[in-house]
Parts: structure tokens; sequence; C-alpha cells
């Protein structure tokens, strides 16, 4: 047997405590609110989200669209439905895609996302892959290599 076995019996209530009904009732006068104050008044409740006057959390955030990111990693995106035209066994990175012209504007490493559909084996290198990429690259008989991107 535990400590929280015991439980009442099926079927009993226990009776609520009735405050504020004189000094023998265990709870007379100030009815367990204490002495005075904000919170021993009627009513007594501030709405959810209030702060005593100081601007509240909700106002002090910025408002819409999230919070910028600020040290964010910007890549390179390509995917891999533009990799399919390659010729088999090519290897695949942010240079050799300049130079077949499939990229033109280098935004920051290489990141492969995984649209559309490709039957060729090609070794790719770069920065990251998508799940999904990665899978359709490895189906089809290439390999991916992860380049450190600094």
């Amino acid at each position: 047997m535990r400590l929280t076995d015991p439980k009442p019996q099926a079927g009993s209530k226990k009776r609520r405590r009735r405050v504020g009904r004189g000094i023998s009732a265990g709870q007379g006068a100030s009815a367990g609110l204490g002495m005075r104050g904000q919170k021993a008044r009627s009513g007594s409740s501030t709405r959810p989200g209030f702060e005593g006057g100081q601007q509240p959390l909700y106002r002090r955030i910025p408002k819409l669209k999230g919070f910028p990111i600020v040290n964010r990693k910007r890549y390179t995106t390509i995917n891999v439905e533009k990799l399919a035209s390659l010729p088999a066994n090519t290897e695949v990175n942010l240079a050799s895609l300049r130079e077949a012209g499939i990229l033109t504007a280098v935004q920051g490493p290489l990141k492969i996302l995984g649209n559309g559909e490709i039957n060729v084996p090609l070794r790719v290198q770069a920065a990251a892959f998508t799940k999904q990429a990665r899978e359709k690259i490895t189906a089809a008989g290439g390999n991916c290599e992860v380049l450190d991107s600094k």
C-alpha cells in the first residue's frame, strides 16, 4: 500500500469551505486573504498579463512577422531537378554549377533541396542537404558530401 492509494469512498463528497462566516469557522474576518491590499478586495484578480502598470510583455515584444534571426545563415539553394540535366558521375559543387550556367547569383554556401526527380549518379558537394534531396541523390547511385560552411 502506498500513500497515494487511499481514496475517498465512491459517492462521497467533501463540503466546500465557507469563508468569512465568523472566527469559529476558522476562516473568518479576512477569509484567508490577509490584511487589506489589492488581492484582499472583492473582484480582486487582475487580468492575465497585467504587470502592475509596467508595460506588459505582450506589448513590449515586436509585432507581426516574428523575431528576426540575428546571424541568419544564407544559402545558395538549388533543387535536385536542376541537377538532372548534368552528365553522369559529374562532380557537383558551387563552382561547377556556376561554370555550367545553372547558378547565376551566389548568396552563400550551397544547399541542395529535394524538389523534382533525378536519375543520374552524381558526386555532390554542398554545405547542406535536405533529407529528401539526400535520399534522391543516393537512390540514383550518387553520393552526398557535406562541406564545411563558413
